[in-house]
């Protein structure tokens, strides 16, 4: 490829360091790994990321604690600190990141894709007002109305949630994301996770048949999306989706082609 013939002056955009950037995602302040495809897993994309840790917060202070205030200030500063690093969008690696949608919206100036979920407004008019849309989260107990509320669900809509954990049973992620169940040193297996997503997700349609598109909720259930997708035949929206379209917006391809 050729240099971009477009690029012909350049100048400092605000106090950002670094240029050409892609995605800043902050990720929770937790060790435990995740497979190509997951969002704290760089290999898996083909554009740039840039990571910063939410200082502080955890899976259990974000997902399990009911007071999340803490969590706040932590999660602004990380943003911050990636959009002054040349960022030109911000996103995080856990669908419960939901909550503080408005807050780094409202204290950043690039867009902000806090959680997948943000997806669900938009599928829903893609499938229509009497289909429903098929959450599967990692704990549905933890999901609450101000999560869904801050991404702009509409609580009177036509979704359902399926906790993949706390209600299907998923041990393959309990080892990785559960405080009270996972070992000192968190480990998964590949094969027996997508085995399990693709169990829930059988069962989820089969319980609700208005569902025509299924949205993953949870980061480390994007590698199993195809997995989905070829056992329940629909529409599969994931963190995947999602970012594969945030860059899209912020780095807009050129088209070749003829006529």
């Amino acid at each position: 490829m050729n240099r971009d013939f477009g690029i012909n002056y350049i100048k400092t955009r605000k106090q950002h360091t670094c240029y050409g950037m892609g995605i800043g995602i902050m990720v929770l302040d937790d060790a435990y790994p995740g497979f190509p495809g997951d969002v704290r897993n760089a290999s898996g994309f083909g554009y740039p990321v840039q990571y910063d840790i939410a200082k502080g917060v955890d899976n259990y202070t974000l997902v399990w604690e009911q007071d999340k205030t803490p969590c706040r200030q932590p999660i602004i500063d990380a943003a911050k600190r990636l959009e002054n690093m040349g960022c030109k969008a911000i996103a995080a690696e856990c669908g419960y990141f939901a909550y503080f949608q408005k807050d780094v919206a409202g204290n950043v100036d690039i867009p902000v894709f806090m959680s997948s979920l943000l997806q669900v407004p938009f599928i829903q008019h893609l499938i229509g007002p009497d289909n429903a849309v098929g959450i599967i989260c990692a704990q549905k107990r933890f999901l609450t109305d101000v999560h869904l509320q801050n991404v702009g669900i509409d609580l009177n809509s036509k979704f359902h949630i399926a906790g993949a954990q706390d209600e299907y049973g998923c041990p393959q992620f309990d080892t990785l994301w559960d405080h009270e169940k996972r070992p000192e040193i968190p480990e998964s297996y590949y094969d027996q996770s997508e085995e399990d997503m693709v169990r829930i997700a059988k069962e989820f349609v089969a319980k609700h048949p208005d569902i025509k598109a299924i949205m993953l909720e949870c980061t480390g259930m994007q590698p199993f999306a195809r997995a989905v997708q070829r056992a329940v035949d629909m529409p599969v929206f994931s963190w995947g989706t999602l970012l594969d379209y945030a860059y899209s917006v912020i780095a807009h391809r050129d088209y070749y082609g003829h006529v």
